[in-house]
């Protein structure tokens, strides 16, 4: 199980106006400090923390952020239209389009996806994969 996720930015504010564009839709908290971003799926009291965070950091050896070559994070939406939301939000908050919501040929006819930029340039999935939901050939 992955227990958490941290891309870098050096750029803290610009990285809070995107993430925080469209992590609240999916339950994300925001908990801010002098290391950065911390965002975590809320907890109801008495259950465990359901995982994983994603956390937005300066780099710890004080060089640039760059954004890994192949590197992606993937956020589950709810629906295709939660996915087209919070693409949308992603964009007007600096983001930038690497791919519109939709079908993708070489996926299954499920999985409706659109792709991002943060502002540093890390590349960011959201996608739907409800079998419920028309898919691709329907």
């Amino acid at each position: 199980m992955i227990s958490y996720v941290t891309v870098g930015a050096d750029d803290i504010e610009s990285a809070k106006r995107f993430y925080s564009a469209f992590l609240p839709a999916m339950d994300y908290g925001l908990k801010e400090g002098p290391e950065g971003l911390s965002y975590a799926l809320r907890v109801p009291v008495g259950q465990a923390p359901v995982l994983p965070d994603f956390y937005v950091k300066p780099t710890f050896n004080g060089q640039p952020a760059s954004a890994g070559n192949g590197a992606m994070v993937a956020f589950e939406a709810r629906s295709q239209a939660q996915v087209r939301e919070m693409h949308a939000a992603a964009l007007a908050a600096g983001g930038f389009n690497e791919g519109q919501p939709g079908f993708r040929a070489s996926y299954g006819p499920n999985f409706y996806v659109g792709y991002l930029r943060d502002p540093q340039g890390n590349k960011i999935a959201l996608f739907s994969s409800d079998p419920s939901e028309p898919g691709r050939d329907d």
